[in-house]
């Protein structure tokens, strides 16, 4: 067994420009620590049930998964984009991407070839979470705010041209809503807070 070790950047300080990502691992020996032991056996569990809520939990249970997951949906596909939305470190990021590329989830398509980088798409498999994406934006909204902060994207129907509602239906014409029949429109706040945290992070690598 192996297992990934970080080398060379901090958990605790932003990455500079001389740091170079998501190359931040090397193979090392594993040790039967207290963390591998209980994901050793949390796997076995999922991989031996027949419920699917458990085998789906194997692969997204992750708050940072999930995250880069809304990232993705949300069309930001680079390294640095996820990075800046989601505040995770980059050896975080780059450790669940690779598990989310080898779960099927993510593909990888080169974008720079010199110096070499990648963005990351979602699959056939990804695009299939995005219902579950959704009903975690309607609980959330629904039980972790309050309605006075209002929503943090609005929803139009493209099929019929009105307010989409919280789904899984559209709340004005009662169809069933897809993702590629929404048009997203962020409220200014929200927006405002993305592109604080792109300066942020810009200006502290």
């Amino acid at each position: 067994m192996h297992r990934l070790r970080k080398v060379n950047v901090s958990r605790n300080r932003p990455l500079h420009s001389n740091q170079r990502f998501p190359c931040c691992y090397e193979i090392h020996s594993d040790k039967p620590d207290e963390e591998n032991v209980m994901k050793k056996i949390k796997d076995n569990t999922a991989d031996q049930t027949l419920c699917p809520v458990a085998r789906a939990e194997g692969i997204v249970s992750d708050r940072w998964t999930v995250l880069i997951l809304r990232e993705l949906f949300m069309r930001m596909h680079r390294f640095e984009e996820i990075q800046a939305q989601t505040g995770a470190t980059p050896q975080m990021i780059a450790a669940r991407l690779k598990k989310l590329e080898t779960d099927g989830l993510v593909k990888r398509h080169v974008y720079n070839k010199r110096p070499l980088r990648h963005e990351y798409r979602l699959t056939e498999k990804g695009e299939a979470f995005y219902p579950v994406v959704l009903a975690l934006r309607a609980w959330g909204e629904t039980w972790c705010k309050s309605p006075r902060e209002g929503r943090a994207v609005n929803y139009t129907h493209r099929t019929c041209g009105k307010p989409a509602g919280l789904g899984p239906v559209c709340e004005s014409c009662r169809k069933p809503l897809r993702r590629e029949d929404l048009i997203a429109e962020q409220a200014p706040k929200y927006r405002r807070e993305r592109e604080v945290r792109w300066e942020v992070f810009k200006a502290n690598r």
